[in-house]
């Protein structure tokens, strides 16, 4: 595969060195010097703008399978994998540090999909790829599995029935399932099946869910949480993007979630946005607040201010005052492991959320296989409807195999079907199924969709 890289920063240089042993790499930079550090790799670089039209046909842009444009400038980015998408067929992956831009690009890729113009592919943020990982480790510490889908709209959650869970023996149709998500497999000894409403939970089960974001934590905080330990309470230090959407996801749970800010008027713009987290305005470095606030008391602290060296600061106060679990971001990959050395239970970094949605779901994408589950047991398979398909309701496909419609996807739109929901002309549906049936499957909407 030949892939693009437009920026030699940190994250330009992780993709690289990731990737440059099994594919041809090309990294484009306006910096001589970031480039140098290439030297060793077996790779190319060149000196330029991918803005520039000339630098990329120099890159050879016509014959590219990917194009990642990572540069510390949103608008930059936004107008190289324009060019690109322009001059090639390639896939195009654009980071954004800030939300307003990866909204507006949802917005106009959106429109352009009805226009059959060109858009960007993948609009990546860092940031909101670290909130999602963070969420997923404070609320489901046991997942056994986590495979993300459309864009990060919607994902696959596996986890193992324990003795303690509340969900063991109970049939699944008597149990109150957020409706943003639905059980699709269940793994039992060396079986896997798709289940019916009248099948119960076992001891060592391991169930296999699907479904937005919001639905699976929700589901999680409410079905997966240690009983002897129950999640209560969370301290988040830092106010910033990361603080603030952290916040606006436990919000939509039970859980309760104190956020200490050290800028007045930031805490002002979080009291606006914010509905049930306390603002505590001040230092998460300072031991006197922590104390009065007991903040010791918290069962995690997530630690996601812009500085490596205040997060660990924090998270060895916190640590000193009695929180079990302390969550921390870091800036820089290679310092992960070295605050993990020194106290920190999980040290997490928005570069590394990055590269594994670059890894899984553009450089590693297979044409209509998304994911393999158990070993190769199951199958996520994707199908795309054509635009003169005749609207029918999802209970009368009548599918030849045991499979479930998990999630259809219309447009920027993900939909988690019910019986009645409509498969309509140009929809995606990402179907969960068995190995042994995906064939089959796959024959059945090829001839539905002749």
């Amino acid at each position: 595969m030949k892939i693009i890289i437009y920026g030699a920063n940190e994250i330009g240089s992780i993709i690289a060195t990731e990737f440059f042993e099994d594919h041809d790499i090309i990294v484009i930079d306006s910096d001589a010097v970031r480039l140098e550090k290439f030297n060793n790799l077996d790779l190319s670089t060149i000196v330029g703008e991918a803005s520039n039209i000339n630098v990329l046909k120099e890159a050879d842009i016509k014959n590219a399978d990917v194009f990642i444009a990572c540069t510390c400038l949103d608008e930059a980015n936004i107008v190289a994998c324009l060019m690109a998408k322009q001059l090639s067929n390639a896939q195009t992956a654009c980071f954004v540090s800030k939300k307003e831009c990866r909204n507006s690009l949802s917005i106009v890729k959106e429109s352009m999909q009805k226009e059959g113009a060109l858009y960007i592919d993948y609009v990546i943020w860092p940031e909101k790829l670290l909130v999602q990982e963070i969420f997923k480790i404070v609320t489901v510490p046991d997942a056994i599995n986590v495979e993300d889908f459309a864009q990060g709209r919607a994902k696959l959650l596996e986890y193992r029935i324990k003795e303690n869970s509340i969900l063991l023996n109970k049939q699944l149709k008597d149990i109150p399932f957020d409706d943003e998500m639905l059980v699709v497999g269940i793994k039992r000894d060396d079986e896997l099946f798709i289940p019916k409403g009248d099948d119960e939970f076992k001891l060592n089960d391991k169930a296999i869910f699907m479904g937005t974001p919001e639905g699976l934590d929700i589901t999680a905080s409410r079905f997966f949480v240690e009983e002897k330990n129950p999640l209560k309470n969370v301290t988040i230090i830092g106010g910033g993007t990361v603080g603030l959407e952290l916040a606006k996801s436990f919000e939509k749970t039970p859980i309760k979630v104190k956020l200490i800010e050290k800028d007045y008027k930031r805490c002002e713009f979080l009291s606006e946005n914010l509905k049930k987290t306390l603002i505590l305005n001040g230092d998460g470095t300072n031991l006197e607040l922590l104390g009065q606030e007991n903040i010791g008391e918290s069962n995690v602290t997530i630690a996601v201010t812009d500085s490596d060296e205040k997060n660990l600061l924090c998270s060895l106060l916190v640590k000193q005052l009695g929180v079990k679990r302390v969550i921390t971001r870091v800036g820089q990959m290679a310092t992960a492991s070295l605050f993990e050395k020194v106290g920190v239970d999980v040290a997490v970094s928005p570069k590394k959320a990055a590269l594994n949605e670059i890894k899984n779901r553009i450089v590693d994408y297979k044409e209509g296989l998304l994911a393999t589950v158990e070993m190769g047991l199951a199958e996520i398979l994707e199908i795309n409807i054509p635009e003169n398909f005749q609207d029918t309701a999802l209970m009368n496909l009548r599918l030849p195999k045991r499979g479930v419609v998990a999630i259809i996807q219309r447009g920027s739109k993900v939909i988690i079907p019910k019986g009645q929901t409509l498969v309509r002309g140009r929809d995606s549906l990402i179907i969960f199924t068995k190995t042994d049936d995906a064939e089959v499957i796959r024959g059945y909407f090829n001839k539905l969709c002749s």
